[in-house]
């Protein structure tokens, strides 16, 4: 399975000029394609990731008053 793991030769190893680095070894996983744009995906996921972020600030912001209301939070 590729990106999983590998049993090397040492003549691999030995072409690899002894560099163990897993990616030299095992490949990379085929990922399948979704067929969306990058550039889409990208403005798709950052404005939810924008979205999760500004929720976060708020939940923060609670914690804060709930923590400064039983007198942990200055």
């Amino acid at each position: 399975m590729a990106g999983f793991s590998k049993s090397a030769t040492l003549d691999e190893i030995k072409g690899h000029d002894f560099v163990l680095t897993p990616g030299r070894y095992v490949g990379a996983e085929e990922v399948e394609d979704d067929g969306e744009a990058f550039a889409e995906k990208m403005d798709r996921l950052t404005a939810e990731l924008s979205g999760q972020m500004a929720e976060g600030a708020k939940l923060d912001e609670a914690i804060r008053k709930a923590l400064g209301g039983l007198g942990y939070w200055a």
